[in-house]
């Protein structure tokens, strides 16, 4: 990415307990790094060195940078490299990790950042989909949180492309459940999606007139074929009455190509597409009719790097490394120029000032003039039509996340049927008591839950001193209008859960078992972990019906904390053979008890950094679990566990000790389990978390 005379730059250096993921700030001309920021991968199960498959933004307002990381740290930087803000979409929204470590890039629209990930959360979204946030660039705050689709089957990255339709701002994507959304940009509100694919669409959607062009690489819904490349019908206005986005069939099908790419994205130039397939074909179709005009192989493979377009000619970065250089014409592809570069060209070309700047796996080049050329100018886009007159009110942050004795205030606005602004609300000591504010249960929550807040003084919402962990809605009325926003309380340190209040009045669907839905307020908890009865107890169990969660992870308190203990009973079904893993989160480290291996492990990635010790328990029994993570003077940092059969006295000296050179400052406590194909069951009891001071 581009701004004026810096390149920003996202990669990576390093292998194994070395590599940590870069964001580089280098000077145009030069090349000269000016400024960098470093970050370590956490509780991910990247796998191998596939990190930093995305890219930054810059905001051509303010300079700011926007970049997420592998784990899922999102953060805004100055132009000088100065931190703004920072979200952890894993600990805050249950973003979920895949061995591809894809992220995708922020995209920014007006004072909106958006990104892209597949969350488990809590509430309304608590199951796994593909979901798209919106957040004040400025401040961080969350706008609106979207689920278009359906149950994921893939990751996506794939970058949100915006126009007006309709009076609405929109913007196409694809996403992991296989279909192409179209979604409000102003509210999140999702308009329609196309079923595509029996994977994730991870590549960009092209605007033509009254289509949208899309491409995908998998499995087709309708048919048996690998791949195909669609033009969708636009124009027609789904019904605004519909609970659910509209579900767009063939009819909307304008043209279909049997080409096929998994996540390069095509281009547009006038009426011709031009794409390169996943095995490595360049290809030109007439974009009124999706008829193929030719095709030139350029490789036998083609991997993420997209075509891009300037002064007449395609710039083409390739999987093995050779880089083309284009002049396309409806006669054929003249090739002008092609170079091999070190490294695999699996970036996106950019082009700037008269110069073409090429990402790699090992390099960063610049080609083009000494001189460079003048400085694009950005025209931005235009509003059509007036501003409606006012429906509803947007409430900023719409989730809010507060301890015991804190508080928050909010922004209030009012917004016409198209979700865009009317007006600011201001709250003032006059009208604060025309803000009438009341707990709201949506009528098809599962979970019939309130939170433990109050709103005072029209616009700040605040946890009392002895607030309980909680999680709900309020439901905003001024005059005529009204709007929602939800919320969770997490308990401040010392926390302590033995799950004995918990009702069991739900009754489970397989095994007819009464069972209690997990504390609302925890991220990711529900689907994953059910309080049941066991040895006469009521104790938290790993539910086993959800393949997709046999590895799952837990959050229970805010990732500001650090230095704290953690520790509970732990307990795993199965036998000799074949035992389950548990374990607890301390400050972005797993420590757990791993089954099959019969030892005790610490780590935060598998493949970065990962010590274990023997430690022989058998299935069947309860065990204590105890870990505490320290911060060192000298800048390192030292994680400590032990384990002992439950009802023995405490071992005097720790099990296992590590020590990290490159510590994570701060996480939220949580849990861990790995249930491998959801064969076994494993308990959790008496938890408790604890400051080290």
């Amino acid at each position: 990415m581009i701004a004026g005379k810096k390149v920003y730059v996202w990669g990576y250096r390093g292998e194994k307990e070395d590599l940590r993921e870069y964001l580089l700030c280098i000077d145009r001309d030069s090349g000269k790094i000016l400024w960098e920021k470093k970050y370590s991968d956490f509780l991910s199960d990247i796998i191998y060195n596939r990190y930093s498959i995305g890219s930054p933004s810059v905001d051509p307002d303010t300079g700011n940078v926007y970049v997420m990381t592998s784990p899922g740290l999102f953060v805004c930087y100055d132009e000088n490299g100065k931190e703004l803000w920072q979200r952890s979409m894993m600990e805050e929204f249950g973003r979920l990790t895949f061995p591809n470590g894809r992220t995708g890039n922020p995209t920014i629209d007006g004072d909106l950042v958006i990104i892209n990930a597949i969350t488990s959360n809590w509430g309304r979204q608590g199951p796994a989909k593909s979901r798209f946030y919106a957040f004040d660039k400025h401040s961080g705050e969350l706008v609106w949180a979207s689920s278009p689709g359906l149950r994921p089957r893939d990751s996506s990255f794939s970058t949100p492309i915006f126009e007006w339709r309709g009076g609405k701002r929109v913007f196409y994507v694809g996403t992991g459940c296989g279909h192409v959304a179209a979604i409000n940009a102003n509210t999140g509100e999702p308009i329609w999606r196309f079923p595509m694919s029996f994977g994730g669409v991870n590549s960009s959607i092209l605007i033509h007139k009254d289509k949208a062009i899309a491409i995908h690489g998998r499995e087709n819904r309708d048919s048996s074929t690998v791949g195909r490349m669609v033009a969708i019908k636009l124009g027609a206005e789904p019904d605004a009455k519909a609970k659910e986005p509209v579900t767009l069939d063939k009819k909307s099908e304008l043209w279909r190509a049997d080409i096929g790419m998994f996540t390069a994205s095509p281009v547009l130039v006038g009426n011709r597409v031009y794409q390169v397939t996943a095995k490595g074909v360049l290809v030109s179709l007439d974009v009124e009719t999706g008829k193929i005009l030719w095709k030139k192989k350029l490789d036998n493979a083609q991997l993420h790097a997209s075509p891009l377009f300037a002064d007449g000619k395609l710039y083409i970065p390739l999987w093995s490394g050779d880089f083309y250089i284009i002049r396309p014409s409806d006669k054929g592809a003249e090739v002008i120029q092609k170079v091999t570069l070190d490294g695999k060209a699996i970036g996106s070309p950019s082009v700037y000032a008269g110069r073409i700047f090429v990402h790699t796996t090992t390099t960063l080049y610049c080609f083009g003039a000494k001189t460079p050329g003048p400085e694009p100018v950005v025209v931005a886009e235009k509003a059509p039509g007036a501003v409606g007159k006012p429906t509803r009110i947007q409430v900023v942050p719409s989730e809010v996340v507060l301890q015991p004795g804190k508080l928050k205030k909010l922004k209030l606005r009012l917004i016409d049927k198209n979700g865009r602004v009317t007006s600011e609300l201001p709250v003032t000591k006059k009208n604060a008591e025309q803000f009438k504010w009341e707990k709201f249960i949506p009528p098809t929550a599962k979970v019939k839950a309130k939170l433990d807040a109050s709103v005072a003084n029209g616009n700040e919402i605040f946890a009392g001193a002895k607030a309980k962990t909680s999680a709900g809605a309020f439901k905003v009325t001024y005059g005529q209008f009204s709007g929602f926003i939800r919320g969770r309380v997490l308990a401040a340190l010392p926390m302590k859960y033995d799950f004995e209040s918990d009702d069991l009045k739900v009754e489970h669907k397989t095994d007819k078992v009464k069972f209690a839905y997990p504390p609302l307020a925890w991220i990711g908890a529900r689907f994953k972990w059910e309080t049941r009865m066991k040895d006469g107890n009521k104790v938290l169990a790993k539910t086993l019906d959800r393949v997709l969660f046999q590895r799952s992870s837990t959050f229970i308190g805010p990732p500001s904390l650090s230095n704290y203990t953690i520790e509970a009973d732990v307990y795993s079904d199965g036998n000799r053979r074949l035992q389950s893993s548990i374990g607890l989160i301390n400050q972005r480290y797993i420590i757990l008890l791993d089954g099959n291996w019969q030892r005790i492990e610490i780590n935060s990635n598998h493949d970065r950094f990962k010590v274990h010790a023997p430690f022989k328990w058998k299935p069947k029994k309860w065990y204590r679990l105890k870990t505490r993570v320290d911060l060192n003077a000298d800048g390192t940092g030292t994680i400590r566990a032990k384990a002992w059969l439950k009802g023995k006295d405490e071992p005097k000296n720790w099990t296992i000790e590590a020590k990290h050179d490159s510590p994570h400052k701060n996480g939220s406590p949580g849990f861990f389990a790995f249930s491998p194909q959801g064969r076994y069951r494993v308990y959790m009891d008496n938890v408790s978390v604890t400051s080290n001071k």
